[in-house]
């Protein structure tokens, strides 16, 4: 009859090893299973290892020096040269008006006549004192050699005559004020005068104007004093007519400065045959001078401009003309002229320019170069 153990005795260790050893396999598979569980997660989460960026596509151009046509561009203001408002000398009223508002007229065209029948009276008799005295005069002369009648009566006959005629002179002035005639040949305003009104002496009546010829008046800083010249080739345009130029030439220069702008006022003459453009229109004036020899011209679209100041993006390596690592170059911007710029200092004759694309490029970054983009509407 076999005996159990007490409870204070100690369990075999064989016993102990059986039942520890099944706890460990369970506790390694389950660290294997979320070893692996984790493993494969953070695999599938890794980002692929990535390669190089690609190039970015940008357009360039080389810089070389040439000529560039130099130019003053002002704001102007365009003036008749003939241009006034016709307006009567002495008050009258109006009794005939041949004033028809856009109308042309020619140079002495009777426009309006104020009433002269007083004037015209006195005229009628101051021509027959006139008479009278010249017959008065014909008959001392045959009297005077024979001693009928004394010298001195026949040079009073003389001055009256004189007297007579001047008066009648005198009479044709005041008709002639009563009458407002074109001083030149040009095309009538806006009438401002009406039949039978009453006109004191400056009253306008309506604006008469030559539109042969106008002239071109702008102003340029005076630095620029000494590149003007008399008799220079002014480009006229105007937004009223797209696409058409205008050639004026400089005929005077203001002598002195603008105190107020340090501006110089330039003057040119333009004809205008077809009556295109009109006195008071605004137009850009463009002074050709001297074209300017060896500038380095880029696009405007080449230039960035930040609070530091202008750059570009340059092209370095040495397949720069085709591919190659981007560099920003500050740069110094001269004259601007259509959509080109000057660049006085910063670059160099050769130097490719990026100019569409260099906002998606950054410092260093490999770009490679393209054909640019034709322009719209080409």
């Amino acid at each position: 009859m076999s005996t159990l153990p007490s409870p204070d005795s100690p369990l075999p260790l064989t016993a102990d090893r059986s039942r520890i050893r099944p706890l460990i396999l369970a506790a390694a598979v389950i660290v294997l299973l979320f070893g692996g569980l984790y493993a494969w997660k953070a695999a599938r989460s890794a980002a692929p290892a990535q390669g190089a960026p690609p190039a970015t596509p940008v357009a360039a151009m080389v810089v070389q020096p040439g000529d560039v046509p130099a130019a003053l561009e002002a704001v102007g203001s365009l003036r008749a040269v003939r241009e006034v408002m016709l307006a009567p000398e002495v008050s009258g009223r109006v009794v005939a008006l041949r004033v028809t508002a856009g109308a042309t007229v020619g140079q002495g065209a009777l426009l309006v006549q104020l009433y002269d029948a007083p004037e015209r009276a006195d005229r009628a008799a101051a021509i027959a004192r006139a008479n009278f005295a010249s017959i008065q005069l014909a008959r001392s002369q045959e009297l005077a050699p024979t001693g009928a009648e004394p010298r001195e009566l026949l040079q009073q006959r003389r001055a009256e005559l004189d007297q007579a005629r001047a008066a009648v002179q005198q009479i044709d002035a005041r008709i002639t004020q009563k009458q407002v005639r074109a001083p030149f040949s040009g095309q009538i305003g806006i009438r401002r005068a009406n039949l039978g009104q009453y006109l004191n002496p400056g009253d306008g009546i309506a604006t008469l104007t030559s539109l042969d010829q106008l002239y071109v008046d702008f102003t340029v800083p005076q630095q620029e004093l000494s590149r003007l010249p008399v008799g220079g080739v002014v480009r006229v345009t105007s937004d009223a007519w797209p696409g058409r130029s205008f050639t004026a030439r400089v005929n005077a220069i203001e002598p002195r400065i603008g105190e107020d702008t340090r501006n110089v006022t330039v003057q040119a003459v333009m004809p205008n045959p077809d009556r295109a453009l009109r006195p008071g229109m605004y137009v850009t004036a463009s002074l050709d001078l001297p074209a300017q020899s060896g500038a380095l011209v880029v696009p405007v679209s080449a230039i960035q401009t930040s609070a530091s100041g202008d750059s570009v993006t340059v092209v370095r390596g040495p397949k720069a003309r085709s591919e190659g690592k981007a560099e920003p170059v500050s740069v110094t911007t001269g004259r601007r002229f259509g959509d080109s710029v000057i660049v006085t200092s910063g670059l160099k004759p050769g130097d490719v320019v990026v100019t569409e694309g260099q906002i998606r490029v950054q410092p260093g970054a490999q770009v490679r170069i393209v054909p640019a983009r034709p322009a719209k509407g080409r």
